[in-house]
């Protein structure tokens, strides 16, 4: 008997209002899952509520995207995820009896296919990569985010507590500045500092030009810091 693989079952056994409903009461855990970031990171009401409004606004799509996005900004939403739990509850959403969903849950094929899918459609990470000596960025599929025109970049790994692309730091003959990951390399900070560093709040990012210290915010409007004498 052939072993079934991934690709087999998806064209043979899938049934398309199945897999429909299950995306969309997947898609309502990884919120949850969200909600409980946001919550551990002492996320305000008024964060939760902007979270929820943005993702109440899109098409299942979208709100897939907007996750995915916000999942590769902030990786620590996935500590503690258990993808079966995630698939487990879906599941029980989904059925309308114990039996259908004992069923359903104890049939390793399916589940194989639904955590598989899961995972496809939420864990998108972007990569660092090095060409003839510089570096870019592409997303996981492979497009550049932003050429390999840079001799050094930095992804800020930070709690946001909102849906955004932070721009990234980098280094360009011998400067520093922000560059949003966007395809068109646009530039957020001009490279004229000496060094840019991440802080874990906003603004986010520190500067230093020559004796000129300041802070750099994620649309690259720089303040310098007074310092105490």
């Amino acid at each position: 008997m052939k072993k079934l693989n991934h690709e087999d079952f998806d064209e043979k056994y899938v049934d398309t209002i199945e897999v429909n409903e299950i995306d969309k009461f997947v898609c309502r855990e990884m919120i949850r899952q969200v909600h409980r970031y946001i919550k551990a990171m002492k996320g305000s009401k008024m964060v939760m509520d902007q979270f929820t409004a943005y993702i109440d606004s899109l098409d299942l799509e979208g709100k897939q995207k907007a996750l995915a996005q916000y999942i590769d900004l902030n990786r620590k939403v996935l500590k503690g995820c258990d993808f079966k739990m995630v698939l487990a509850r879906a599941i029980a959403n989904y059925c309308d009896t114990f039996e259908y969903m004992h069923t359903m849950i104890n049939n390793r094929g399916k589940m194989i296919y639904y955590l598989h899918r899961i995972k496809d459609t939420y864990v998108k990470f972007h990569e660092i990569f090095e060409e003839n000596g510089k570096y870019g960025m592409r997303d996981h599929e492979g497009n550049i985010l932003l050429h390999p025109i840079y001799d050094f970049l930095r992804t800020p790994y930070v709690y946001v507590d909102e849906l955004m692309i932070m721009p990234v730091i980098a280094e360009k003959d011998g400067k520093m500045g922000l560059v949003r990951p966007d395809g068109k390399d646009t530039i957020v900070a001009d490279f004229v500092y000496d060094d840019v560093s991440l802080r874990t709040e906003p603004p986010f990012f520190e500067a230093r030009k020559g004796k000129m210290r300041g802070t750099l915010d994620r649309y690259g409007r720089f303040e310098e810091q007074t310092l105490n004498s």
